[in-house]
């Protein structure tokens, strides 16, 4: 059995056609292809639908309004959290009044100044 090689030795592409170099190939998407790339580009619009649906359904402003009026009580000198907390609610722990005091009134540490006026939460309203 032989076997016969051919080179194109020396050809110009005009020479050779449709079988060199110059043909232009086509780009054909099977129909699994089409699938993905259909997938792909539609990908970010389902991501975009969950991030919606799931922060949607926030807060919503009416036009009801609450009046909400705090009894207050004001520091003396030599005052802590404490002393107050204790005087608030003799029978409650003072640790539990401090902690509705801070939060209430926005504290950022238990440090008080004479002087300053502290919201008394409802449930230590006399």
């Amino acid at each position: 059995m032989s076997t016969a090689v051919v080179h194109n030795v020396g050809m110009t592409n005009v020479e050779m056609g449709d079988a060199g170099m110059s043909s232009r190939v086509r780009l054909r998407l099977t129909r699994r292809g089409r699938v993905v790339l259909t997938l792909l580009a539609a990908l970010p619009i389902v991501i975009g639908a969950f991030v919606f649906a799931l922060n949607g359904g926030g807060a919503a402003a009416s036009g009801e309004q609450t009046h909400a009026t705090f009894h207050y009580v004001t520091v003396q000198s030599g005052d802590s959290l404490w002393s107050v907390a204790s005087r608030l609610a003799p029978n409650a722990d003072p640790r539990d009044v401090i902690a509705d005091l801070v939060s209430l009134n926005g504290l950022s540490s238990a440090v008080v100044t004479p002087g300053q006026q502290l919201a008394i939460p409802a449930q230590y309203d006399k």
